[in-house]
Order: structure tokens, then sequence, then C-alpha cells
């Protein structure tokens, strides 16, 4: 039977959790989650509709310049979810050719599509100028590349340079994108960095927009805040040395964190926009266009992960519930879990909440390393063998990234939120498994 659909009622994380109930009840009814399938995922299409409507209304409540909202394709790179979005009036952020073959896929317009990476090629660089996509260099010689493929061209997308603000690192090291030493854009602080930028600029006037991305979880807002002041600041220098407004869109890419703790959605798009109000109010006054790259905040709330207990043990007197999902779906959970804790919610074996006093327990995940936990020593109502758990606020960077440790499989994807569920991606059997891992060149190194 279909699930009913919830509206919305009272607050949102109400309406967010009877959607999730009724979407789990539904799931083991239906037997999307059952013994051939025992890791299933679901992704709430209307929490993530709402998302996007929350972020046009932020930045529309602060400019009247156009802005693009540009999702960042690595957080979940599935061709109906960028086909959701596209539909809500949010292109994509790409940054591999199999991201810009996944937004292709998906119908987002090459006018709605922003290519970044560290690492271009001459040949991507050249597709990007060829289909009409908007890029941004990393560094002086993609510039220079950019110089002899740009040259003989009668049209060209817009093109600009990434700089870093070298404003420091958030709590998570390996996502601090504005360090001093990051790997990432031109590092404006280094001896002659800023006065060379400015050049470049001027000796090229089809550069006409600046990049910069110092968000990403773990980074607070203020940072957030102080990168994007700084790339205003070198717009207007760029532009006053030129002597007209060369630069007039300014990217500022994404990163606003998560929270990982409730079901809130904090902090928010309107609270960012209004920061970015007070602090650069030249940004917003109507003279740039703005472009955005938010990823992880606009689909992470709104996926849940779902996996049967195969069984329930103990070890040194702490129960363990063993389940089939791990390390392949919640890598960085499981390598990172002081930086990526994640909520664990537990259901019986229809599906229902469970109840009853808490208890301190284990839930594990298949593979064959000790480390491979969901949640360590988490208070949860007792777990027994053929019980459902659900990893909440799983739908960026989880089970659409999948890890093929132990070769295990990729799970399906449901999308729910309109009465039914809507495969989004399809479980990956064995023979898909072998097939690509060679299964047809098994006489190859013989």
């Amino acid at each position: 039977m279909a699930f009913e659909h919830v509206e919305h009622a009272g607050h949102i994380e109400e309406a967010v959790v009877r959607r999730r109930d009724a979407a789990v009840r539904a799931a083991v009814e239906q037997g999307l989650l059952s013994e051939a399938h025992p890791v299933v995922a679901l992704l709430d299409t209307a929490g993530i509709r709402a998302s996007a409507a929350r972020l046009h209304d932020a930045f529309a409540a602060v400019t009247d310049a156009p802005v693009l909202h540009a999702f960042a394709v690595k957080a979940a790179p599935l061709v109906p979810v960028l086909a959701l979005l596209n539909s809500a009036g949010i292109g994509a952020e790409v940054a591999s050719p199999g991201e810009l073959a996944l937004a292709r896929a998906a119908g987002v317009p090459a006018g709605r599509t922003v290519l970044d990476s560290p690492a271009k090629t001459a040949g991507e660089l050249r597709e990007a100028l060829d289909a009409g996509i908007a890029l941004n260099a990393d560094n002086p010689q993609e510039v220079a590349r950019l110089d002899e493929l740009v040259a003989g061209r009668d049209a060209l997308p817009p093109l600009g340079v990434r700089v870093n603000p070298q404003i420091g690192a958030g709590s998570i090291g390996a996502l601090s994108t504005a360090t001093a030493t990051s790997k990432f854009g031109v590092a404006l602080r280094d001896a002659g960095a800023r006065e060379a930028v400015v050049r470049m600029y001027l000796d090229r006037p089809w550069l006409t927009r600046l990049h910069t991305h110092s968000g990403s979880q773990g980074v607070p807002l203020a940072r957030m805040v102080e990168g994007v002041r700084e790339a205003y600041a070198l717009a207007e220098e760029i532009n006053a040395a030129a002597g007209r407004q060369q630069v007039d869109t300014v990217d500022i890419g994404g990163g606003l964190p998560v929270n990982f703790a409730s079901d809130e959605e904090v902090p928010t798009y309107a609270e960012y926009a209004r920061l970015l109000k007070d602090a650069v109010p030249g940004l917003l006054d109507g003279r740039y266009g703005l472009v955005t790259e938010f990823g992880r905040s606009l689909v992470a709330k709104h996926g849940t992960l779902l996996a049967r207990v195969e069984y329930a043990k103990a070890s040194g007197g702490r129960p363990i519930a063993v389940t089939h999902a791990g390390v392949q779906v919640a890598t960085r959970t499981v390598y990172a879990p002081a930086s990526w804790p994640l909520r664990i919610a537990a259901y019986d074996d229809e599906g229902r909440p469970k109840t009853g006093a808490p208890v301190v327990q284990d839930v594990a995940g298949p593979a064959c390393f000790a480390g491979d936990l969901l949640a360590e020593a988490r208070a949860l109502p007792p777990l027994e063998q053929g019980d459902v758990v659900a990893v909440l606020d799983t739908g960026a960077y989880y089970f659409s990234n999948h890890y093929g440790y132990n070769s295990l499989p990729r799970p399906a994807v449901y999308g729910y939120g309109g009465g039914s569920f809507a495969l989004v991606r399809a479980a990956q059997s064995t023979a898909e498994i072998v097939a690509e891992s060679g299964g047809a060149q098994v006489d190859a190194l013989l």
C-alpha cells in the first residue's frame, strides 16, 4: 500500500519526522527493505524542494541582482536528484567530466552550469568553452591555457578565476579550503599574488567573474562571510583599476554547515544572506550578479539510510547490533567519527518507532574491520534481530558516494513525498560488481 502523505503542520521539524516515520513503515511493508536488499536509501523530495525554495527566498530578500544557485553535484551525484533540483530552479556546479555528464543527463542547461576543479585538462576546458559552460580557472597556468583556447572565438561563456583569501581553517581540516596552504585557487596573501591577479584581469577583458569558496562543514558563518568580503574587495579593486565594471559576477561558493545533532535545519540560508548583507552591502546593492554552489545543505537533512539488524549480540558486556550499513555508505563517519557523527533512529521489524529505556550499544556495519561502526556506545532503545535502524541526515555524501569495501553493493535509492516511492537508482547486482571488477577480462593476466 502507498504511505499517506503528511502535510506540513506546525514546525518544519515535526512534519519531517512524520514524513520519515511514514516512509520507513511503508518501505518495510512494501518490501523495499528485505533479506535480498537489507540496505535501502530514502530521499524526502518535499524536503529537497523546500530547501531549494528557502535558498531562492533568502537571496531574493537581500539583492535584486541576478543569482544563479548551482548545486554542487559531488554532494549527491544522482541524475534524478539533479533533475529535481533543476526543476526547482537550481543549476549545477560540476568538478569533473563525470559530473558534467550527470548534469547534462539531468537536463541542466549549459547556462546554469559552472565548471570548477583544480585539475582541469585542456580537453575539459575546450569542452566547456564549446558548450557555453561557465568556468573558474584555478591558477595562472590554467589561465595561460585559456589564453590559447579562447583565441579566435566569437563568443565566450562567463570565465573567472578562483582565489583563496587565506582566512584560516574550520574545525575539520580536510574540508577547509581557505587555509594558508590550501590546494585551491590563487593564494591572495602570498607575496605579489594580489597584484598579479589584478594584472591577470586587466590583461584579459574576457575574465568577468571572480570565485571564492571558504565554507564547508565545520566553518562558522562569520568566517564564510569574511572570505566573501575579501573576494568583493578584490573585485572592486580590479574594476577600479580597469576603469569599468569588468568583474560583473562574484561566485561565492557554498559550504553552509549542516546540523547533524537534531532535525532542526540550522544555520539557515536566510541567516547567512542577512550576514552578507550586513558585512558586504556593496556586493548586494545590485551591481554584481551572484553565483552560489551549495551542496550538502540542500540535501543532507532529506536523506535516510535504512538497514536491517541481522544479528544482535554482546561483547565485553556491550550490546552490538550488526547491520548491513557501514563503511560502504557512511565512509566519513566510519573513518572520522568525531567529525562526522550521525543520528540513529530505531524501528521495529514492522517499521514502527521503537520505545523502551535506552541501552548503550554499538551499531556495526558488515565490513571486515573492527572500526566499521555507524555508532559507538550510543544510547538507543534495545535493538533486536530483525529490527530496522535509520541513519539520519545522510542525503549528501553518504549513500550516493559509494565506497566499494568488501565489494559490498550500492543500495537502491528511492524518493518519497508524493504518496508513493519512486526509484532513483536500482540496487547494484553481484553481476554488476563482477563486470566492473574485470569479469570480462578473466584471462588477462594468465
